[in-house]
């Protein structure tokens, strides 16, 4: 049993991670998915209201609420598979909740990109055009995730993938995660820092 959570701030990639990992039939859990669902069920639409449905659910519930609602749905796809990725950790309380629940079966893996890299995949998607019709900046996104405990969580990450090249190049490096794990990441960045 593997549990593989991604965190990194927006832009960073991790959509694509769990897509990457979809293909590969691994399980997905995203822990957006929670908050969408608060939203539809108070009555909000979650592309806008889905930072507002973030924080409240947290001051509701506490800031592990997300994590917690997610746990049910993680052990039920562990039950018809050995690796499950969890997408959208925000914090390290959600973190140490995970950590909880798996132990060391559980692995924190860190996507980074770059600010303009990211910037330029959120525009390109139209996510961060709309913060004039309401929705927010990437910026504003940035400090809402910080402020949940993002940088703790990112700290706390066993492995970081970098998302600063192709597509492709990214995509390789998480199916190698999925079928040889974190080590194999680790030791291909390592190798990649004395390459250039």
């Amino acid at each position: 049993m593997t549990v593989i959570g991604i965190v990194g701030l927006p832009g960073s990639g991790k959509s694509e991670a769990a897509a990457v990992a979809r293909e590969a039939g691994v399980p997905v859990v995203t822990m957006g998915d929670v908050i969408r669902q608060a939203c539809r069920d108070r009555g909000f639409d979650p592309a806008t209201h889905h930072g507002e449905m973030a924080r409240t659910l947290r001051e509701e519930n506490g800031p592990d609420a997300i994590a917690r609602e997610s746990l049910p749905l993680i052990e039920e796809r562990l039950d018809d598979a050995d690796t499950v990725v969890v997408d959208g950790i925000r914090s390290d309380v959600e973190v140490e909740r995970f950590v909880e629940a798996f132990g060391e079966t559980f692995t924190l893996v860190e996507i980074h990109a770059p600010n303009d890299l990211r910037a330029e995949r959120l525009d390109l998607r139209g996510r961060d055009a709309s913060a004039e019709e309401g929705g927010e900046s990437l910026a504003e996104r940035d400090e809402r995730e910080l402020g949940f405990g993002m940088g703790e969580a990112m700290e706390m990450a066993d492995v970081t993938i970098v998302n600063d090249a192709s597509l492709d190049a990214f995509r390789a490096d998480v199916e190698r995660l999925l079928a040889d794990g974190p080590d194999a990441v680790a030791d291909d960045a390592a190798a990649g820092d004395t390459d250039e």
